[in-house]
């Protein structure tokens, strides 16, 4: 087996690992708890070295952060002219041009076309509660509708509408009011049955939701409708192509706002620039955080001005919301947008995935659904395809093979049993297949 980019020197953990993890043991709470075995020293591109002076071939894309990579050259240069010159001021204080230059360069990129504002914070989750305090005042409606197995932060309202229980809800009652749930068509779980012709599901999904206005909230207190276009956390799970549509329709004819959560999909994962591109929609308001910034913390909400306009004087912001480092590194990661043919990598990716882990499925019975959209790829682990009964006892041990054998990759799913990929755009295809024939033989190993 081919290990032209993984070097490993030591056991994994190395002992210089060990001493510093049993440092964060007595250092910190365990709520801080980390996947890796290995304390990370230097990284570029899609390799990383730990303390021990192992490199590994990283997947994990800091939970899908560095969609240009770790340290990407143009980035970093940028971010070294911006700690010389200043800061910090509070854009609210004392403006400063990155920040207007790379509104000006999202809003050009908005899903559907036509005008739009932007307005940056610091996290996902804070993206997601200003997206809801938008759309409430916009409205005066305070109902908000959320799906099952949507993942959109893990602050007061955005752990209100995210879905899991554990790890990030259980105990931590009570959540914000107002929040309704629908389910999210997944061909795959469907009861219906699996990928079918007449999309059933999805039509079944539908009936679903134009019946929660019945029981669950009137249409008329209803402000927004918060959607995934493709969901993370739930799993990668990709919805028909007709769903958005059929959600921008329903919204639009009940008034009601439809606010599409591109935190984990945005930024070229799926394709395209925001994978709502996909379908053809224009949302009324977008969320977007993660890879904007190659790692520097830095969200936003974008959206029609009628609609961004809606809260008044100072009732958007926060200290260090749009912070010069960051929005220094958005306008840098759009350049390599501009530069580089990421989307067509993407794209080039997610096919060359696909096509290797349909081939794993071919031999292993506990791949029991290989799924995605562009590079935002993953594969489900079942004990038995026919009941599709869970594997994530499984999933945890093929992935800890797998950094035992110098791959770093992370799980999802609301049963913890899909594996999935969140390399850089810009990974080479050969270092996938380095990466993915370790993936096979780790998974041949079985239970």
């Amino acid at each position: 087996m081919s290990t032209r980019y993984i070097d490993l020197k030591t056991e994994i953990p190395g002992p210089k690992s060990r001493a510093v993890l049993a440092r964060i043991e007595r250092a910190t709470p365990r709520a801080v708890s980390v996947w890796t075995p290995a304390v990370v020293d230097e990284a570029h591109g899609s390799l990383l070295k730990d303390i021990d002076g192992n490199t590994f071939i990283d997947l994990t894309g800091g939970f899908g952060v560095l969609n240009v990579g770790h340290r990407h050259e143009h980035v970093i240069e940028a971010l070294r002219h911006q700690l010389d010159r200043f800061l910090h001021t509070d854009f609210s204080a004392i403006p400063y041009e990155s920040y207007v230059r790379l509104a000006e360069r999202l809003n050009a990129r908005y899903p559907g076309g036509g005008p739009a504002t932007s307005v940056f914070f610091n996290s996902g989750a804070e993206a997601v509660e200003n997206a809801v305090k938008i759309a409430r005042l916009y409205t005066g409606r305070k109902g908000i509708l959320a799906f099952e197995g949507a993942f959109h932060g893990r602050t007061l309202m955005a752990m209100t509408l995210t879905s899991k229980t554990h790890p990030y809800k259980a105990g931590m009652g009570p959540y914000a009011p107002e929040v309704y749930r629908v389910p999210f068509p997944d061909s795959y779980r469907c009861e219906i049955g699996w990928n079918n012709p007449r999309h059933v599901c999805g039509d079944r999904c539908y009936a679903r939701i134009k019946n929660a206005l019945l029981v669950q909230v009137a249409a008329e207190d209803l402000a927004a409708v918060i959607v995934e276009p493709v969901q993370g956390e739930g799993g990668f799970i990709v919805p028909p192509s007709t769903f958005l549509p059929w959600l921008r329709d329903f919204t639009s004819r009940h008034n009601i706002l439809l606010i599409v959560d591109e935190v984990q999909t945005g930024f070229g994962r799926t394709g395209k620039f925001f994978a709502t591109e996909h379908f053809g929609i224009r949302p009324d308001l977008l969320t977007f955080a993660k890879s904007v910034a190659d790692g520097i913390p830095l969200s936003g909400v974008m959206g029609r001005p009628d609609v961004m306009d809606a809260p008044g004087d100072s009732q958007l912001g926060g200290t260090f919301v749009g912070n010069p480092l960051g929005t220094t590194a958005g306008n840098a990661v759009l350049d390599v947008f501009e530069s580089e043919d990421l989307l067509g990598m993407a794209v080039l990716q997610g096919e060359f995935l696909m096509e290797r882990l349909h081939s794993m499925a071919a031999k292993s019975p506990y791949v029991g659904h290989v799924r995605g959209l562009g590079a935002m790829v993953a594969i489900e682990l079942v004990m038995d395809r026919a009941s599709k009964e869970p594997a994530p006892d499984l999933t945890d041990r093929v992935l800890h093979r797998l950094m035992a054998h110098g791959v770093l990759m992370l799980k999802t799913g609301v049963y913890g049993n899909v594996i999935r990929f969140l390399a850089p755009l810009n990974t080479p295809l050969d270092v996938l297949s380095e990466a993915c024939d370790h993936l096979e033989v780790c998974l041949l190993e079985g239970p």
